[in-house]
């Protein structure tokens, strides 16, 4: 936790640049100066031809000549603009190149990976599903086929066919990419409609399963929305005593027709809900304020139907590329320095017990 710390510490300064560079670092003034320095023109040039030849010849003279300061102030307008701009630029580069020295990355020997392009080519597809990008993994999942039969007519392969689809035609599932849809439509309703219906139908749905994984999830919709119900109209409208007896009476309502089935399992829990009805008017102050006034119960809940929803489809919570990302980019400072003082001392590391 300390380190991480330290190291949002050390990224305030970039950060702080780069929100700068965001508002000063546009050409949006330049712009606009350049457009009025244009309207001047255009008025000018109007003005100029309205003028009779014969009538006034020195009036186009003059016209001209009082563009002269107006022009010129525009211009070093536009100067000044640019400067600016280039100044924001050049300050967020120094910050990035400060940050992020140019190193030299170990070179690897070991070719593990590029022995195994379909299981990468996995990993980057079922990535991109997880995160909900079905057209773009749809995409990548067609060209890394073609490029895999490619490959398969033109060497000369030892593995077997089944070894070298790896799973790909499995990704292309359209059952899986529902479910996948399915469950960002219901974290969609969840977290920005405050709509717990969906993600409760489900848990219905997989309740027995739910319940051979010993998960409370279920309840634990349940209660939020029990919850939502007391405290919804209490929360927009705080003043309005005849909106706060409504929401207790949908709670309850709630509480004895969705929640009955629950008592075997979770009795004190549902007590110390319908307890709180003695404390309606006052929430904020009353013994059950953790369960009532819980800003993260929302994300909480999210990530933990998450967690299940992946569970189900015999997947981790959490993307394994990512998990691996993350933890090749925290080990490589570690490998590049070694192998810079390896090539210095002109060792070479030979067995897993040695110390270079």
């Amino acid at each position: 936790m300390a380190a991480s710390k330290d190291q949002g510490w050390a990224m305030e300064p970039l950060i702080e640049e780069h929100e700068r560079l965001s508002k000063s670092g546009t050409l949006a003034k330049g712009l606009e100066d350049i457009q009025k320095t244009i309207d001047l023109l255009s008025k000018a040039r109007e003005a100029i031809a309205a003028i009779e030849p014969r009538q006034d010849p020195e009036t186009t003279s003059l016209n001209l000549a009082k563009l002269q300061n107006p022009i010129k102030t525009s211009f070093e307008d536009i100067q000044k603009d640019l400067q600016d701009v280039r100044k924001c630029q050049t300050n967020y580069a120094k910050l990035v190149e400060k940050k992020f020295k140019d190193q030299i990355l170990p070179s690897m020997d070991s070719k593990v990976l590029s022995a195994q392009p379909n299981l990468v080519n996995r990993a980057i597809a079922m990535h991109l599903l997880r995160e909900g990008q079905f057209s773009v993994a749809s995409t990548f999942l067609t060209e890394a086929t073609k490029r895999s039969s490619m490959d398969a007519t033109t060497e000369d392969m030892t593995m077997t066919g089944t070894e070298q689809d790896v799973g790909l035609d499995s990704l292309k599932s359209e059952d899986l990419r529902k479910q996948f849809a399915n469950m960002y439509y219901i974290l969609h309703q969840m977290k920005d409609e405050r709509n717990l219906l969906p993600a409760i139908e489900w848990a219905r749905e997989k309740s027995e399963e739910l319940e051979k994984r010993g998960s409370n999830l279920e309840f634990e919709l349940g209660k939020v929305q029990f919850v939502w119900l007391f405290v919804r109209d209490h929360l927009l409208m705080p003043n309005a005593r005849p909106h706060i007896m409504e929401g207790r009476q949908r709670a309850l309502a709630y509480a004895k027709h969705d929640m009955a089935h629950f008592r075997p399992h979770y009795l004190k829990e549902i007590q110390q809900l319908c307890g709180a009805i003695a404390f309606c008017p006052n929430l904020e102050r009353s013994p059950y304020r953790r369960i009532f006034i819980n800003n993260d119960a929302w994300d909480q809940l999210a990530t933990a139907f998450t967690k299940e929803f992946c569970a189900l489809l015999g997947l981790s919570a959490d993307s394994p590329l990512y998990i691996a990302t993350t933890a090749g980019a925290i080990a490589l400072p570690n490998f590049a320095k070694l192998e810079f003082i390896m090539k210095g001392k002109g060792t070479e590391w030979t067995t897993e017990h040695e110390i270079p």
